[in-house]
């Protein structure tokens, strides 16, 4: 006698899970300058920290710092040969950013191509952000 299951008691294969996009993608001269800053920096760092915080007119503000662990719940960006650590409150507001690098004679900065920012205050030093819309 030989025992054969039936197709239909067979437990049901679990799909694969989708996978996640990326957060955040860096140009190249946001890579040199987070490489750069990671190389200069005073104590050992892991990469930069990127998250929002609120306030300014516009009501936001992207906050870049340097990061010396990485948290459990931070999204972790390799992207070009550097790590960027996304604050968890931050990724849906910056689902789909590229994070550039602008330097001219009056300054140097981080500049955020964010799909999901609806409004800049005049001064540039906040903006408006929505979440993104996830499908799925």
């Amino acid at each position: 006698m030989t025992n054969m299951t039936p197709a239909s008691q067979t437990p049901a294969s679990k799909p694969k899970p989708r996978p996640r996009p990326q957060v955040m993608k860096l140009t190249d001269a946001a890579a040199q300058r987070i490489a750069e800053l990671t190389r200069r920096a005073d104590s050992e760092i892991v990469g930069l920290r990127v998250g929002i915080k609120n306030g300014g007119c516009a009501g936001q503000s992207y906050t870049v710092e340097y990061a010396h662990d990485i948290k459990p719940t931070d999204e972790v960006v390799e992207d070009k040969g550097v790590k960027i650590l996304v604050d968890p409150k931050a990724v849906l507001f910056l689902l789909g950013t590229e994070m550039d690098y602008k330097a001219d004679k009056m300054q140097s900065q981080f500049i955020f191509n964010n799909p999901n920012q609806t409004g800049a205050c005049g001064c540039g030093e906040s903006v408006q952000l929505t979440a993104a819309k996830v499908d799925g």
